[in-house]
């Protein structure tokens, strides 16, 4: 007896036969295939040194839903998909390959040295690979292996932020702005701004250096270890200086809102006791600078390091070979990108007009904290590192 139905054309029966059999052969050869190409390039858990200018993007960490604010890791996920380094499906979901960054830098800030952690297929030449997807201001400068519990912001120590500005920021307050090219920093003040950095070394309750921080709030407490101002240089008759400032990790603004008090004090604003009254539990209108000059040059790896970084199966996470890419980068797209757009739109000076509005002697007003709120809705920012 036939085990085809009576009512079914033998024919039929026998293309469909082949036709399902087909199917069982080509997912035979696409399973084959994906089997290979994950056991000649296996997942392995790396972090990426990464290097961008943040002129025209939305800070760095990728906002899912809003797409009209484009962020650093929308491009840089984009081109790990093309290059084939993660699956398309982890492009949706970042938490399939472990992605995690150092640190969340807001919109404008540039990097010199971000580092990010993920799972990825180790495929031939993947920083050139990765590269060739990404804008020239976006540029993958070195990858290492490290250990599968690695996290890139729960490992690192410490951060380190340079802040460029024109030096005519410090000139006093009845100073003709017209004239902010012929501006010079006198050592004296240069001393000066040095001593008031220095209060910040420690530490200390930041929560007027962000938003929506109460002084109860523990996360508020920050470790500063290192704040100075170098010498100034010139650029298109302009006169720079290049603030350095190193510590644990840096809520929302905290490093803009430092300098920007710093620079209310210098200028003649306000006097320097505001600084230390500043970490008191009162609320205090603390001018924010703008984040044109903002960069993140260097995240620490102290402690793992110590404990990996000679084990002989991993790499200690330093970056000295990139040294000459890391400068390369900087003088061809970060530099170049702060210091012409200042000499150009003169943000700095823009915003040093806005300093007579802030009342330092007592709490913020209302008006300040509606305006600060109101950014704060209106733009996707970083929480904290």
């Amino acid at each position: 007896m036939s085990e085809v139905s009576q009512d079914v054309h033998p024919g039929k029966v026998l293309k469909r036969s082949c036709e399902e059999s087909d199917d069982h052969v080509a997912k035979k050869v696409k399973t084959d295939d994906f089997t290979e190409d994950e056991r000649k390039y296996p997942k392995k858990k790396v972090v990426l040194l990464i290097a961008y200018s943040g002129k025209g993007y939305y800070g760095m960490q990728r906002n899912p839903g809003t797409s009209q604010f484009r962020t650093i890791e929308d491009d840089l996920v984009t081109a790990l998909v093309k290059s084939g380094c993660i699956p398309q499906e982890h492009c949706d979901d970042m938490r399939k390959m472990s992605f995690q960054r150092c640190a969340r830098t807001d919109k404008g800030v540039s990097a010199a040295g971000q580092v990010v952690s993920l799972k990825v297929r180790l495929i031939d030449d993947i920083i050139e690979k990765i590269n060739e997807h990404l804008p020239s201001q976006i540029r993958v400068l070195g990858l290492k292996r490290v250990t599968q519990g690695f996290n890139s912001k729960n490992n690192c120590d410490a951060r380190t932020y340079s802040y460029t500005l024109p030096t005519v920021a410090f000139a006093p307050k009845d100073f003709d702005t017209k004239e902010a090219a012929g501006f010079r920093l006198s050592p004296e003040t240069l001393d000066n701004v040095n001593r008031l950095f220095a209060l910040y070394k420690g530490t200390h309750n930041f929560h007027n250096f962000t938003s929506q921080k109460a002084s109860s709030d523990p996360s508020a407490r920050r470790y500063i270890t290192l704040m100075s101002c170098g010498q100034p240089f010139i650029h298109r008759e302009n006169e720079f200086a290049e603030i350095i400032v190193r510590g644990q990790s840096f809520m929302m603004h905290q490093i803009r809102k430092m300098i920007g008090l710093v620079i209310a004090v210098i200028k003649g604003y306000a006097t320097d006791s505001v600084i230390e009254r500043s970490w008191e539990k009162e609320k205090v209108d603390v001018p924010k600078a703008p984040g044109l000059g903002l960069v993140l040059e260097k995240v620490h790896f102290d402690r793992y390091n110590k404990r990996f970084g000679g084990d002989g199966l991993h790499e200690g996470l330093e970056w000295d070979k990139e040294e000459k890419a890391i400068k390369d980068f900087k003088e061809a797209h970060i530099y170049p990108t702060i210091t012409e757009t200042e000499c150009q739109e003169g943000s700095m000076i823009s915003w040093m007009a806005t300093l007579p509005v802030h009342d330092f002697e007592a709490t913020a007003s209302g008006s300040q904290e509606n305006k600060d709120q109101k950014q704060v809705n209106d733009e996707p920012q970083n929480d904290s590192d």
